[in-house]
């Protein structure tokens, strides 16, 4: 049976499994350790007797953002995505968030109607990104 909670330590390598198996790259624990130090509860993990997807969100106090979603390509199709992100929405909601936002690649077709399935409007924004230094 899937359950989902809230993500311990002693998942980081199963979900790390996860996001490998689904071509995404990983999250080094040191960057995930300071996400942690923020809104711990707003990392989840779908379980049905081992790790089998994940997503991690964030709430700056103004907006929702859901940074990663990742469910193991054999588990696929099952339902698992749509789960974690309505439990997502649930914690987001008991926060007071009023709006989520996400970001998909634009030649991510399927996820983008995903997305859009779920309710998710595409904007016209433009993604500005700047890399800092350590």
């Amino acid at each position: 049976m899937l359950s989902i909670r809230t993500f311990d330590w002693s998942d980081y390598d199963a979900v790390v499994a996860v996001w490998a198996a689904a071509g995404r790259a990983v999250v080094p624990r040191a960057e995930l350790a300071a996400k942690l130090t923020r809104d711990p509860e707003l990392f989840l993990v779908a379980e049905d007797g081992e790790v089998v997807g994940v997503v991690m969100g964030t709430y700056d106090g103004r907006r929702g953002w859901i940074l990663r979603l990742a469910v193991h390509p054999g588990r696929r199709r099952q339902g698992i995505a749509s789960a974690l992100v309505a439990e997502l929405e649930d914690r987001l909601a008991e926060l007071g968030c009023p709006r989520i936002n996400l970001l998909v690649m634009p030649d991510n077709t399927a996820g983008l109607r995903f997305w859009q399935e779920l309710g998710y409007l595409p904007m016209p924004d433009v993604l500005c990104t700047k890399p800092l230094a350590p």
